[in-house]
């Protein structure tokens, strides 16, 4: 309908390789800085080579196969919402077992650079700000050729470049793999435990336009799970970026940042290394976010099903606690697996709601017998306030009736009406882009940041938006979390339309404060510098 023809193909020659049922995800990014965001999606291949591809189980698609793909999106200047695939042009249609995608300007020239995570070798593509990429991997030193899942871009030493994490997921080659089966005895995908996890990395970006890998030296290696999601946030309020990983199967953790270049996982003590169970759970995607505004950031770790989903209520100063069965999310999760997810304000309230994308990862007894038994519906989960939930899935359109296999969700305003849309990427299907029909309230703001000392897109920043009679909105600019997915760095805020915006606070990921006090809603960007000096709140 607007030019996103884009199917998945999973490869799949009978052998049930685990890669296969794991994937993939998307990005939302304005790759050509026109105001309009672009859709890049990841694409894979058939792992045994030793197969033709007329022997996979599902054919591939006809149209834009083999490689990843890079739609342009038309609306800036046409005026009407439609997509041009333009991978040729722009150079990166990498030919791989794509998983994930990363976003994120690592040289501060103004645009959007991709890092591409895969099953083998990664992907570095540098933007060439001419609508063009350069894939800079070998050069900048950030290749893994293992699993790679989830990655993040993070500036975790405030220097005012960003860095990079990848978590890594688990010690499969095609050689290594295991013959598993359903409980009827039918082949099935095995569970990730029949092999072993892999130490994740982090690379520091040495501002010359290469990495160098630090995981030993700042401590990452020290312990590892099967590593998926991945979200950077100040979990403790000490002005430092703290990483979590959401490890399937194995105990998650929480690397707080010491401030020196060095990290500590303080999971266990943190509370958000298990469930409150005292159980290690299937965690697959992830996102942080000032659900209850209290001022800190939470954690919701989407699961397996029968496993429920976790949310994590932070208690401000980077304990949690596990507060899903005081919410309907405990028993809404229970029968879905979880992947991509994102605390995100659909409706224009100014309370946070909540998206989880599903898709089995085993065969569904009710579906036994289908090509592909592992559909499952998204949901909607809609804020109330004082920390509860509603689910509205079955009410929010048909897009939200579709039984799909999904697993990246990436959010942003991709038509540009003031709400934020949604991209699903669907394993062994087609993408899915949700839009919005809730449109602008008048009330918002769309903020958007331009760090001059940090790093250029204010990723890691924290945003307070003061308004008359009601505490202060706090949201952090980022691109990270969901699941194998990276979102637009724009900030959507509703203000109550009886209170008066006062100004909006930024502590930039340098830890520096400033204060903007003559602000009227709309879109804007706040560059750092100009702004008053913070010391007293409005």
């Amino acid at each position: 309908m607007v030019g996103l023809n884009f199917q998945h193909f999973i490869g799949s020659t009978g052998e049930f390789f685990l890669p296969e049922i794991m994937g993939a995800g998307g990005a939302l990014v304005d790759y050509d800085r026109d105001g309009d965001l672009d859709v890049y999606l990841l694409q894979s291949v058939v792992l045994d080579r030793s197969k033709s591809l007329e022997s996979a189980r599902f054919p591939p698609p006809r149209q834009h196969w083999p490689g990843n793909r890079l739609f342009r999106n038309e609306l800036v200047p046409e005026g009407d919402l439609s997509f041009t695939d333009v991978t040729d042009t722009a150079g990166v249609g990498h030919q791989g077992y794509g998983q994930g995608a990363a976003v994120g300007d690592f040289d501060n020239d103004g645009d959007a650079d991709i890092y591409v995570t895969n099953f083998g070798s990664n992907v570095l593509y540098r933007n060439n700000s001419d609508g063009t990429f350069t894939d800079i991997t070998g050069l900048a030193g950030v290749d893994d050729p293992r699993w790679s899942a989830g990655a993040a871009f993070v500036d975790y030493d405030r220097d005012g470049a960003l860095d990079l994490f990848v978590a890594n997921y688990v010690d499969f080659t095609i050689r290594n793999n295991k013959v598993c089966y359903d409980p009827t005895g039918g082949r099935d995908y095995c569970n990730p435990a029949v092999y072993g996890s892999v130490p994740d990395k982090l690379f520091h970006n040495e501002g010359t336009g290469r990495f160098v890998d630090v995981s030993a030296k700042a401590g990452i290696d020290t312990a590892f799970g099967n590593g998926l999601g991945v979200v950077c946030a100040d979990f403790d309020s000490d002005a430092w970026i703290d990483i979590f990983v959401a490890n399937d199967g194995n105990p998650n953790q929480l690397w707080r940042n010491k401030g020196d270049g060095t990290f500590e996982d303080v999971a266990l003590m943190a509370g958000v290394a298990y469930n409150g169970d005292g159980l290690a759970e299937s965690s697959m995607g992830v996102t942080a976010g000032d659900f209850d505004r209290d001022g800190d950031e939470d954690l919701f770790v989407s699961h397996l099903a029968f496993e429920t989903s976790t949310l994590y209520v932070n208690h401000g100063s980077g304990l949690f606690h596990d507060a899903t069965n005081q919410t309907i999310l405990g028993g809404a999760s229970g029968t879905y697996t979880g992947f991509g997810t994102a605390f995100f304000d659909y409706d224009n309230d100014g309370r946070l709601d909540l998206f989880v994308a599903n898709g089995a990862v085993t065969n569904i007894a009710s579906l036994r017998g289908s090509p592909y038994p592992f559909r499952q519906r998204n949901q909607l989960f809609r804020g109330l306030g004082l920390g509860q939930f509603e689910e509205i899935s079955a009410r929010a359109g048909p897009a939200l009736g579709l039984s799909e296999v999904s697993r990246g969700a990436a959010f942003g305003d991709v038509d540009l009406d003031g709400d934020v849309d949604i991209l699903v990427a669907n394993n062994n299907g087609p993408v899915r882009l949700l839009l919005n029909e809730v449109g602008s309230s008048g009330h918002s703001l769309r903020v958007r940041l331009e760090g001059a000392e940090s790093n250029r897109e204010g990723i890691g920043a924290r945003v307070a938006v003061f308004h008359s009679g009601q505490a202060p909105l706090w949201n952090r600019v980022h691109r990270d979390g969901s699941y194998f997915s990276a979102s637009d760095a724009t900030l959507h805020i509703e203000i109550s339309g009886d209170a008066a915006l006062q100004g909006i606070g930024v502590v930039w990921p340098n830890g520096k404060r400033e204060i903007w006090r003559d602000i009227a809603p709309g879109k804007m960007t706040l560059r750092e510098g100009t702004g008053g000096q913070w010391e007293v709140d409005p």
